[in-house]
């Protein structure tokens, strides 16, 4: 890195190098079998420069070629954005714990079994499902340094585990699944398979509900598929900048119903997405997006922030030392003061949706999903009676969270990236058929 961005300062009035390996083992299964162990390391490196005002960039990964690499972040500068940022200068990070060194010591054998204890557990419950599960481990290691002193390092470690199972019964098909991620090594796999065959459980009846507007409980999986993907879109600084988000222009005003606040941390010790720093070496900061329903703020890189006259707010990131862009490392949605239990027993007939198929592909932007609901459950005089099929949900993010009926006390860690409650929709558009 040194030799890259002694060569690179040469030739430019800034310069940045970025370098990550990894090292990952993942265990996959596979209708019930073991299907696959893997080793895998990689290692990139990514050198941008300012030239002339404007942004050049090069990666290469493997051995990297010093003189190539700048010549090659050189040559693109000719065509690159106007810079309008500065490299950070040297400064002290938070300490952010994301490193467990006894994470990379977990075995292969250790990954197979706990793949196996899954299975085992899933198929003595209902032995004619098909499972795939999977277990896995990896250490991360970032380096940034730039030519105004900023130097930024720090490794990572990240675990996971997760099952899924199809169980087939002529024409009707039933999903259901859980994972956890942690940057400890997981070995409680009862946490993972309990929460499925509790999901196998409620689905052991089958009821049907009415096609019109209805009331609707997201679990926290079910927030995850049909909320978040227009709320990451709508909070990314670049598209605000571009107009091309519905609340860019709202900031500090009322958007969303009192109860609803969220905001992005990667400061939470012991999580995937932490880290004392981005990928441009600004230090890691808890950003509040929405307090009480009022838009706060969005989310920003060096760049971004620049062209929207704003400060970064430590969400510069980059895929393996690809090129920077805005993104959430954790969304945090607060918890509220309603049980699971007494939102379901609010009900008098409506719906309870663990996971939408396909919601992601509305007007994301404008804040529309429709989706199918591949688990879901219908509730009855404020009790589950059994799981709905070919039934779709849609909606509106903007509405939905403008009229909250109550957000859950229990949150939950999904994906890693998302910790997020049950949110009560009092009306919601159902199809069935």
């Amino acid at each position: 890195m040194e030799e890259i961005l002694a060569r690179a300062k040469k030739v430019a009035e800034s310069a940045e190098v970025f370098a990550v390996s990894s090292e990952e083992t993942p265990v996959h299964f596979e209708a019930n079998r073991l299907k696959s162990i893997q080793s895998k390391h990689s290692s990139s490196v990514a050198l941008r420069i300012i030239k002339n005002g404007r942004i050049g960039y090069a990666a290469a990964s493997g051995v990297v070629d010093a003189e190539r690499l700048v010549s090659d972040a050189v040559e693109t500068a000719q065509f690159g954005m106007t810079a309008r940022f500065e490299f950070p200068s040297s400064t002290t990070y938070p300490k952010i714990e994301v490193l467990d060194s006894a994470t990379g010591d977990v075995s292969v054998e250790n990954l197979v079994e706990l793949g196996w204890k899954m299975i085992s557990a899933v198929t003595a419950h209902t032995p004619e499902i098909v499972c795939d599960a999977g277990a896995g481990r990896s250490v991360v290691s970032i380096s940034i340094m730039n030519s105004r002193g900023g130097q930024a390092r720090y490794r990572k470690t990240t675990f996971g585990l997760g099952i899924s199972g199809t169980l087939i019964s002529g024409t009707d098909m039933l999903f259901v699944g859980e994972g956890q991620e942690s940057c400890h090594p997981l070995s409680d796999t009862k946490s993972v398979t309990d929460v499925v065959i509790h999901q196998l459980e409620l689905a052991r009846s089958r009821a049907a509900v009415p096609s019109g507007e209805l009331p609707v409980i997201l679990t926290p999986d079910g927030v995850a598929s049909a909320i978040i993907p227009s709320l990451m879109a709508a909070f990314n600084g670049k598209l605000v900048l571009e107009g091309a988000s519905p609340i860019g222009d709202r900031l500090g005003q009322p958007v969303f119903d009192k109860k609803f606040s969220m905001w992005d941390d990667p400061t939470i010790a012991f999580r995937p997405h932490s880290r004392p720093c981005d990928d441009e070496g600004v230090p890691s900061q808890q950003t509040a997006l929405v307090r009480e329903g009022t838009v706060a703020s969005f989310l920003y890189d060096l760049q971004t922030a620049g062209l929207a006259k704003a400060r970064s707010t430590g969400n510069g990131n980059r895929v393996r030392g690809g090129i920077v862009a805005p993104s959430p490392s954790a969304f945090i949605i607060a918890a509220g003061e309603a049980s699971f239990d007494e939102m379901v027993q609010d009900i008098k007939e409506g719906l309870v949706v663990e996971q939408l198929m396909g919601a992601e592909q509305g007007n994301i932007l404008g804040g529309d999903f429709s989706g199918n609901v591949l688990l879901g459950f219908k509730v009855e005089s404020g009790k589950i009676v059994g799981r709905v099929k070919d039934t779709m949900v849609s909606g509106n993010v903007y509405q939905a969270l403008k009229d909250i009926g109550a957000m859950g006390k229990e949150a939950k860690w999904v994906g890693g990236a998302l910790h997020i409650p049950a949110i009560y929709i009092p009306r919601l558009s159902v199809a069935s058929r």
